[in-house]
């Protein structure tokens, strides 16, 4: 059969190059004339530049109490900002080798006080931005050592600075400025890896950066165009990872992180230069904004293999999409219903929990599409790229259908996990099969662990949440999956309502020949068929099958009933080979392991036959 892959064919436009090499931190000897000309255009002009200008914000006060979604988030947007005033401003106070906790805050304050201020006037937001910006200005440094936080902490005081400078007095803006060029844009010429980041740490720093060139361009036209040129030149190495249909190798947790840094990115350079230069258009960028509906099953929760939960919010990322590709479709299946409960928010809670990046969905809101049109994405879609996934759905207008995950990719992959051949399933609603995501960073690392060594002994494959003793993945003989190896996505077909994909497995494991999994849905939608076929492995050698869940199952024979909330999920054993069905606690056995609150461990194991070979299979009805 074909092999299905959803794509939405783009004409892809080249990003130029900078003629010369660039030195260790990528910037470049000048700009090219055409981006030279764009910031010496923008400088020239006052602020506000940043994402929009005075009249833009003049448009955005037009339409409150006019447009019905604008004026619910703006609303909210004030009210946020209200709850912000008796707050003390951020302290540099770092959590492990991290500051990334008060930049966040500080972006989530500046964002909210600062539009809240130019949509309604109120002084006290405007104080209060302002003594939030001179606050961090005041700190010795932004962290360059982990720059994620210098990243976040540039965009906050860029955008502070900017869309507030016609109301800051002299010795104020000089004071931020000189904060801003010092710990953001003179950081940034450091020796540091993530100028050419491949994961979401591009992302994130070059368009912080790039926020602080733009703020800043007046003082040195020239000088800012080259941080400008960095950042569309650098940005790219990390977007390439999106190629060829959008699948974010990192995640859903982390396509919440990097591409709305991405979408950031590409919004201040179409706002204030009037070009996005080409990255709008790279392979799999278009297609990127559809991938949290893809990876999201009727439960509401999201397919969350590498380090993320399952949990999904609004995403104000996908508003930007909506309106810069004309597609708002890509609103309709979760994220006009999210976006609506988060701009209904008032608790308590918002004001330190909050979405920081929601006030500039303001400028990207238009009129919502149709709810209860149907969805023109795939049942079954091939997931490409360097971290392949599989997604089948019986149907994407029934609540209670069939949704099912598989994972490719390696372990050694960014945020990697031993996760290769892992699956989520939903059904009537209810996420029976599930990841447990990430481990606390900070918990692991203030043991002297080594969170981020990938090497086959390292400390991270002694966290139970990242190991393959917790996924839902074969293992042969408690040996844990090659690190170097990697799961295969060999083919994906679909027959009318049925539809099989299959995944190779076998270089994950070094103990066999050959180990492939292939998962087929029923035409009816209520079957599924998991298949785990091996070769090549010691005679008697000890097979496990698993599958982590927060159901309620209740063992007969071959057979485990699930319940949980009234639902009920049946699995049944019916491979060539067949074991003694288990129930395990899902917690981890190590002091550092996370709690696991509710979760079980399903599984059988059997021995490989006399000539090496196993069949297993689970067969899942409701």
């Amino acid at each position: 059969m074909k092999k299905i892959a959803f794509m939405m064919g783009t004409a892809c436009i080249a990003v130029a190059a900078f003629s010369k090499p660039a030195p260790n931190n990528g910037m470049p000897e000048a700009a090219r004339p055409e981006v030279a000309a764009a910031v010496a255009t923008a400088a020239a002009k006052p602020h506000p530049r940043l994402f929009t200008d005075a009249a833009g914000f003049t448009r955005l006060k037009e339409r409150l109490g006019k447009d019905a979604l604008l004026t619910a988030a703006a609303e909210h947007v004030r009210a946020v900002a209200d709850r912000m005033l008796p707050a003390k401003p951020s302290e540099r106070i770092k959590q492990g080798k991290r500051l990334l906790g008060v930049s966040r805050t500080a972006l989530y304050r500046i964002a909210t006080l600062a539009m809240a201020y130019r949509l309604y006037g109120d002084k006290a937001h405007l104080d209060r931005a302002v003594a939030e910006m001179r606050a961090v200005c005041a700190f010795e440094d932004w962290n360059p050592s982990h720059f994620l936080d210098v990243g976040e902490m540039s965009l906050a005081v860029a955008v502070g600075y900017d869309w507030l400078y016609a109301d800051l007095d002299e010795a104020t803006r000089t004071e931020i400025a000189a904060g801003l060029r010092r710990c953001g844009l003179d950081a940034s010429l450091l020796k540091l890896w993530w100028i050419r980041a491949h994961n979401n740490w591009g992302q994130v720093c070059h368009a912080g950066i790039l926020s602080a060139a733009l703020a800043l361009a007046e003082e040195n036209p020239a000088d800012a165009a080259r941080y400008v040129q960095r950042c569309i030149d650098m940005l790219p190495i990390s977007m390439k990872a999106l190629a060829p249909n959008g699948c974010y190798p990192e995640g859903p947790g982390y396509w919440s992180y990097g591409m709305h840094f991405n979408v950031i990115a590409i919004a201040l350079l179409e706002g204030a230069l009037g070009s996005d230069f080409g990255l709008a258009s790279m392979p799999g960028f278009r297609e990127a904004g559809y991938y949290p509906d893809i990876v999201t099953g009727p439960s509401g929760l999201t397919f969350n293999y590498a380090d993320g939960g399952s949990g999904r919010g609004t995403h104000p990322a996908l508003w930007w999409f909506a309106k810069r590709f004309k597609s708002p479709d890509i609103l309709r299946y979760r994220e006009l219903d999210n976006f609506k409960a988060y701009a209904a928010r008032r608790d308590k809670r918002i004001v330190s929990k909050g979405h920081r990046l929601f006030p500039f969905a303001l400028f990207w809101i238009e009129t919502p599409p149709a709810t209860d049109a149907p969805s023109n994405l795939p049942l079954v879609w091939d997931g490409q790229g360097p971290v392949p996934i599989t997604i089948q759905r019986s149907s994407w207008n029934d609540d209670e259908a069939l949704f099912v995950g598989l994972k490719g990719g390696s372990p050694s992959g960014p945020h990697g996990h031993m996760d290769g051949g892992s699956f989520v399933m939903d059904t009537k609603g209810v996420r029976w099969a599930v990841d447990l995501g990430a481990e606390d960073y900070y918990e692991i690392e203030r043991r002297g662990m080594d969170l981020w060594n990938s090497a086959q002994d390292s400390d991270r494959w002694k966290v139970f949440r990242l190991s393959t003793w917790s996924h839902n993945v074969p293992m042969i003989d408690g040996c844990q999956q090659w690190v170097k190896g990697t799961a295969k996505i060999v083919e994906v077909k679909r027959e009318g309502t049925s539809s099989e994909v299959t995944l190779d497995l076998s270089s994950l494991y070094t103990n066999a020949t050959s180990v492939v999994r292939k998962g087929a849905m029923a035409s009816d939608g209520r079957r599924y068929l998991l298949r785990d076929s091996f070769v090549g492995v010691r005679p008697g050698a000890s097979i496990r099958w698993a599958m982590m869940t927060l159901g309620e199952p209740t063992v007969d024979g071959d057979v485990v009933t699930l319940r949980r909330d009234g639902k009920t999920l049946t699995l049944t054993q019916c491979g060539a080979q067949k074991g003694t069905w288990t129930v395990r606690d899902g917690q981890g056995p190590n002091e550092w392991d996370g709690k696991n609150s509710g979760c079980r461990q399903l599984l059988f194991t059997v021995p490989a036959t006399a000539d090496g070979t196993a069949d297993l299979a689970v067969k899942f009805s409701f």
